[in-house]
């Protein structure tokens, strides 16, 4: 595990060249009745004049009943695109409907990207708090995306902003279980720990600054990856941030990001 200093968390901001972008607000991901069609939108922000860029797809957060979808000021100009998407919330709809919103919203992606100029084969999940939860259920329980004929191994990388690794608060809301009760069952990212994923990347606040056992849950589902021979699992503890801990995480975001690229890159037409 790391700890970053804020100055290396800050510098890799000026390793990108400033360019074009093009922003496309509220595209409606899926239709049905007024709340689908006034929650299941997304924002796409991409590069002009550029091909088979990254593209990051970022979930809010919010605890699951709350939020809008954005895209950190941070992650603007940084060479990739960048997909928010709102999801229905709960007590509205069970939290099973809210994963199913994000699956089709990554349905989307791979569907429509490329019209763009992205790349199919460099499309990231990631989000903070709640959208950390979202991105690593995801990434990591294959029936979500499966329903909408996509690999979720296909998916370049899964990045999580201090999201929980083991139950989320609100699907024990759900099932009559405290938040501050510790909970493991099919619905927690700790469950699907696997020998290969794609490259699956945590950063948390500090541990002692942290929202509960949030350090503590990626720790441990780190610790697990690596126990059952995933070698594509990293975590990061960013010294002296709490739960607000979105701007510090973002070079760690572009980075790895750039990392995985390159390595991608030699298959890119």
């Amino acid at each position: 595990m790391n700890k970053y200093l804020l100055l290396l968390l800050i510098s890799p901001f000026f390793l990108f060249s400033q360019s074009e972008y093009q922003f496309k607000e509220n595209i409606n991901y899926r239709i049905g009745d007024d709340y689908i069609n006034s929650r299941c939108k997304l924002d796409l922000y991409f590069p002009n004049n550029s091909s088979n860029f990254s593209t990051v797809i970022y979930f809010h957060g919010g605890a699951l009943k709350n939020g809008n979808k954005n895209i950190p000021e941070y992650l603007k100009n940084k060479g990739v695109a960048v997909v928010a998407v709102n999801y229905r919330l709960y007590p509205k709809v069970s939290t099973k409907v809210i994963m199913d919103d994000a699956a089709k919203s990554v349905e989307w992606v791979f569907n429509n990207i490329e019209k763009y100029g992205g790349s199919k084969k460099l499309i990231f999940l990631s989000g903070y708090s709640a959208g950390g939860y979202i991105s690593s259920m995801l990434g990591l329980d294959k029936k979500y995306l499966k329903k909408y004929e996509i690999d979720s191994d296909l998916l370049a990388g899964i990045i999580s902003l201090s999201g929980h690794a083991i139950t989320h608060m609100t699907v024990r809301e759900e099932m009559g279980i405290s938040s501050k009760q510790p909970y493991i069952d099919r619905m927690s990212p700790l469950f699907h720990i696997r020998k290969n994923t794609p490259p699956y990347i945590m950063i948390t606040g500090d541990r002692d600054l942290e929202l509960l056992g949030r350090y503590e849950e990626n720790a441990y589902m780190h610790r697990m990856m690596m126990v059952n021979g995933n070698n594509n699992s990293e975590l990061y503890e960013l010294e002296g941030y709490g739960h607000g801990m979105v701007y510090p995480s973002i070079p760690i975001l572009i980075k790895r990001v750039n990392e995985i690229r390159e390595k991608i890159e030699i298959d890119l037409d």
